[in-house]
């Protein structure tokens, strides 16, 4: 009796394709998780966090005042996040940072309370002065090889006690009304009373065209360089999600007082820095030095430059936060600053940075930075004592690496 050969082998299905096999869209969804497990990962994981918090404290994570008070308590950590993804996907670590920005701070305190400069010039100036204490270590590390971990650490030590010298261990405010807003400040109020803030659902309705329009391009650019693309319906999934949580992250700020000014800057940094990183030389040199240094120079990459302006970037990003987290308290204190580094550095690894360098993304480090944010926060609405606090995050840093770890090695890395 004949066999039909062709009858028990199955077609291949066509690549990039609706999938639409007997696995059906669950099916879908949980290949595609598989298959991007370290982008999706902490995504996932951030949405249950949120969902978990949100049913424990009664509703109230998601309170549209608890929302703004979230993104302004949060906003200098996600901007030292930022750097430091890009120095750890580099290879190194920077321990100076929270010093740095105590340090800023108390140097914007001394400009406009002490001789009454006017903001806009102390910005400059205090920016400058981020940028020069990156470009200091980050020509240590880079044309004198000495370890950023030492250099980093001798610089935490120096900064904190600068910053004692400026205030004389003292506290000193307030700011002028302008800085203030950019650690406190929202968008105006333009247009029509329509119960929500016009400007703030202007700009959600902007970004979400923009994120459809990017994820479509992006598809579109996979498909033209036959590379895999995730299927049709879950691609779709993927555009239905982004959406809904732009669209709901836009209606509670605006039925609040609207956008902080801060998550307006937080939002002009993840653009820049996330085109940077994915599409500019300078960013894909960062992840050839991470990633394998003796090729990258085989290949003609200049790594030391790249270092130092890894660092000088890292200072003025420093140098930022110190504003804010001044502008923020109104106030710049000898104690200011204290573990920012270790947030920072939680920060990146959680949102899927790698100990070995060459992994992560700028998107990533925020969302690694909103994960430690909604524990902080959803634990203090709770009730939750600090020392618990502390235990919490510490798992939850110890997962995430573990977690990397675990993901290299199934990868076969």
């Amino acid at each position: 009796m004949s066999t039909d050969v062709s009858a028990k082998t199955p077609a291949p299905a066509p690549p990039g394709g609706s999938g639409g096999g007997g696995g059906g869209l669950l099916g879908l969804v949980l290949g595609g998780l598989r298959r991007n497990m370290r982008q999706y990962g902490m995504l996932i994981a951030l949405g249950l966090i949120v969902v978990l918090f949100e049913i424990w404290t009664g509703g109230d994570l998601l309170l549209p005042r608890n929302v703004s008070n979230l993104v302004l308590q949060n906003s200098y950590i996600l901007i030292l996040a930022i750097g430091m993804m890009l120095v750890i996907i580099a290879g190194h670590i920077d321990l100076s940072v929270g010093s740095l920005t105590a340090f800023v701070g108390a140097f914007a305190a001394v400009l406009t309370v002490q001789h009454g400069l006017s903001w806009p010039i102390a910005l400059v100036l205090c920016l400058l002065v981020g940028a020069g204490a990156g470009s200091v270590q980050g020509f240590l590390i880079a044309y004198l090889g000495i370890p950023s971990f030492i250099v980093t650490l001798a610089g935490m030590l120096l900064f904190r006690g600068l910053t004692e010298i400026l205030l004389k261990g003292q506290t000193l405010g307030p700011f002028p009304d302008g800085l203030q807003k950019m650690g406190n400040g929202f968008l105006p109020e333009t247009g029509p009373d329509t119960n929500y803030h016009n400007l703030t659902l202007l700009l959600g309705i902007v970004l979400i065209a923009a994120v459809v329009w990017q994820e479509v391009r992006a598809r579109r650019r996979q498909r033209e360089f036959t590379l895999d693309v995730v299927p049709v319906k879950l691609f779709a999934l993927k555009l239905v999600a982004l959406v809904a949580a732009i669209l709901v992250l836009t209606l509670l700020l605006a039925s609040y007082k609207g956008a902080p000014i801060i998550l307006i800057i937080l939002a002009a940094l993840v653009v820049g820095y996330g085109y940077v990183m994915r599409n500019a030389v300078f960013g894909r040199h960062i992840y050839a030095i991470g990633g394998n240094l003796p090729a990258a120079k085989l290949s003609g990459v200049k790594d030391k430059r790249v270092t130092f302006q890894v660092f000088l970037n890292m200072g003025v990003l420093a140098a930022l936060a110190g504003l804010v987290v001044a502008a923020r308290l109104n106030a710049a204190s000898p104690k200011a600053g204290v573990n920012f580094e270790l947030e920072a550095i939680a920060s990146s690894f959680i949102g899927g940075a790698s100990m070995s360098g060459g992994v992560g993304t700028v998107l990533g480090a925020i969302i690694g930075g909103l994960v430690l944010g909604v524990l902080n926060n959803g634990m203090n609405l709770l009730s939750v004592g600090t020392d618990w606090q502390q235990v919490i995050k510490g798992l939850a840093l110890l997962v995430a690496v573990g977690f990397d770890v675990w993901n290299k090695r199934k990868s076969g890395w």
